[in-house]
């Protein structure tokens, strides 16, 4: 078995790839730590961040942050036992069903429930920026926080429901690390290929599509107004009355956001799509499942990225941190040069907003 784990993946076949991989891993951890922390100390240390839309990409931050602290540092911790004992930890030799305490009975989970998070997460961000563009003068009436906060919760009981379903409702479905994604995954608990336990992992795709497909439409509509919009602000000098009844330039910008966010889980969702139908229909594709996998596990450390490119606001924001942080961790300095530097840091942020 550990040769097995050792040689199938065409990335893990050299030291060298086996090197690179675990540096990936190692920095992907880094990654997703550092950005996802940085967005919970934005949107929880900033009053302008305290609404609806706040609390999603907060909940949005917490599911991806998970994948970093539970989720890639099993797969760390395998990969550099193979490195340096030439073999690997001897509960990567058996499934869930065989260990009574298996890292992947709660890993898998884990991470199939914050990749459902994810998705409705980005669905519900999709459906508060369409209220916000759609019908501008209702939003604070429908859009309110105990709202959001009661659909975030369902959310994630949801997800994490939908996550263990494949055990719950087949006593064939088990959990292993797996040889070809170097990850915890669904697994067969027998040797047999009963069809029927397998088909059950055809409701991840199944549901992740619905919303994703909902989402993809909601967000065409809205930036179909966006546009007509646009359009006519070209041609209208708008009057109190009218921009009023319209979207503001804030929403209208969030709402391109959560457009590129979806984008960004679309592609990285896909593939993992595609491989799970595959596996449902008896094909292994050994190499294209570690690339659908991690390509998969990157988009936990996305998000910050399209926050930082598309939201001055918060942009300012990291930027504000990031050096009030520098200057805490710099040597003592007089008190009026302490004033000055702040004085600089102020006049910076102002120019940005």
């Amino acid at each position: 078995m550990p040769e097995e784990l050792a040689n199938c993946s065409v990335c893990c076949c050299t030291t060298t790839n086996k090197i690179l991989m675990v540096v990936f891993m190692i920095s992907l951890v880094l990654a997703i730590l550092f950005g996802n922390l940085l967005t919970l100390a934005v949107v929880f240390g900033t009053k302008h961040f305290h609404t609806p839309q706040g609390y999603l990409k907060a909940s949005l931050a917490v599911a991806d942050l998970a994948v970093g602290i539970f989720v890639v540092p099993v797969s760390v911790y395998a990969e550099i036992s193979l490195m340096i004992y030439s073999s690997m930890p001897e509960w990567t030799a058996r499934n869930s069903k065989s260990t009574p305490f298996h890292p992947c009975s709660f890993i898998g989970p884990v991470f199939a429930g914050c990749t459902l998070v994810s998705i409705t997460t980005i669905f519900l961000l999709t459906i508060e920026r369409s209220i916000a563009v759609l019908k501008p003068l209702h939003k604070e009436s429908v859009i309110t926080k105990k709202r959001t906060s009661i659909l975030i919760v369902f959310s994630w009981m949801g997800s994490f429901f939908l996550a263990v379903s494949p055990m719950v409702f087949s006593n064939e479905i088990a959990l292993e690390y797996n040889p070809c994604s170097r990850m915890c995954n669904y697994a067969l608990g027998s040797a047999d290929f009963p069809s029927q336990a397998w088909n059950i992992l055809l409701l991840f795709p199944a549901f992740d599509f619905t919303l994703l497909g909902g989402t993809v439409v909601i967000n065409i509509i809205s930036l179909t107004t966006i546009r007509q919009h646009s359009k006519r602000r070209k041609h209208l000098a708008e009057t109190e009355r009218q921009s009023a009844t319209k979207p503001t330039f804030s929403d209208i910008k969030a709402a391109k956001t959560i457009g590129t966010l979806t984008l960004a889980f679309t592609a990285s969702f896909t593939p993992i799509a595609v491989f799970v139908v595959g596996n449902v229909l008896g094909n292994e594709w050994c190499t294209f499942s570690f690339f659908a996998f991690w390509i998969l596990t990157t988009n936990s450390c996305w998000n910050v990225i399209i926050y930082g490119v598309r939201d001055q606001k918060f942009r300012s924001r990291v930027y504000q941190l990031l050096i009030s942080a520098h200057l805490n961790t710099a040597p003592k300095k007089t008190e009026y040069e302490n004033t000055v530097n702040e004085g600089k840091l102020n006049e910076e942020i102002v120019k940005q907003t």
